[in-house]
């Protein structure tokens, strides 16, 4: 199997970043940008805004979310 690498830096430098809601101002969050048409999503740390980033397909990154969603639950 091969897997043709992505080009995101294009995408990543225009991408319009938005910051959890969570935030407290301090920088210790994440931010998520949807990238352009290809329906992805791009997470990467508010401290690093040069940095790379990690991208989730959407159904992946729902998962993730309904996961963490259900340790807090748990913890709660």
């Amino acid at each position: 199997m091969s897997a043709t690498p992505l080009s995101t830096s294009g995408l990543l430098n225009s991408a319009r970043w938005r910051r959890s809601s969570r935030s407290t101002g301090m920088n210790n969050c994440v931010e998520t940008a949807a990238l352009g048409g290809g329906g992805l999503l791009a997470v990467r740390d508010s401290k690093r805004t040069d940095g790379p980033a990690v991208l989730f397909t959407r159904p992946a990154w729902n998962g993730f979310l309904a996961s963490v969603r259900a340790d807090v639950d748990v913890l709660a």
